[in-house]
Formats: structure tokens, sequence, C-alpha cells
């Protein structure tokens, strides 16, 4: 059975879910990672797809972890906020595409993932 996500860190300013990301992700902890989202939280994955609701992105990142893939921070680049709302984004180290995340206060004062688009590819010219 998955830890309660109280046992979990928090991210406390809306950058800190893409540190939490990739420690969760590199350690193999899909319930860890589902966390990091809202309970019906709309993740553009796989590639064409999405995956909506915590219990479905847990399910997605079991099969993705499984493979033990490596992530690597990266800078994020400005954050903006507005009220409760907030937009994240990276460029990828690989330097193609984009990633960005909205993210919402929750009550306790921490961040969650509500939209998250992990890739942005340049359409094809």
């Amino acid at each position: 059975m998955p830890e309660p996500e109280y046992a979990y860190e928090k991210a406390l300013r809306p950058e800190d879910i893409t540190r939490l990301f990739v420690e969760r992700s590199n350690a193999g902890d899909a319930a860890g990672v589902a966390a990091l989202y809202e309970e019906d939280a709309v993740l553009a994955y796989p590639p064409g797809g999405r995956t909506v609701s915590r219990e479905a992105i847990r399910t997605l990142w079991e099969k993705v972890l499984a493979n033990r893939p490596r992530f690597e921070q990266e800078q994020p680049l400005p954050t903006l906020i507005s009220g409760d709302i907030a937009l994240t984004s990276t460029p990828p180290k690989d330097g193609t595409g984009a990633r960005a995340q909205v993210v919402r206060r929750q009550p306790d004062g921490s961040w969650l993932r509500l939209l998250d688009q992990p890739e942005f590819v340049p359409p094809p010219r």
C-alpha cells in the first residue's frame, strides 16, 4: 500500500514541484510523483494523449518508472503567479520544446499540479 501523501515533503513554492518530481521519479516512487498532483489533475502524457486523475497518473508512472529512467534537474524559467494559480515551466536540457505546468495553492499553503504539459514539440515546418 502506498504511503499516505501527508508523509511526503510538500511544495512550499510552485518551483519546488519540479525538484520533488525529479527526486521521487529517480527514487522509483510513483505514489510520491502522483502526490504532486491534485485529485482531478490532467497530464498531457503519453504524447498525444491525456491522463486524468491522481490515481491514473500514479498507475501511468508505475509503468514509466518500471524502466528506471533517470531524470535530471532543469533550471526553471521565471514563475508567473496570479493569486492561487501559477504557471511554471522549464526548457529541456536537450534544447527541444518546453515543459509547462499550471499549479494551484492548496488550503495549507502548499502547491500541487493541476495541468501538466511535459512536452511541447514544435510543429513540423
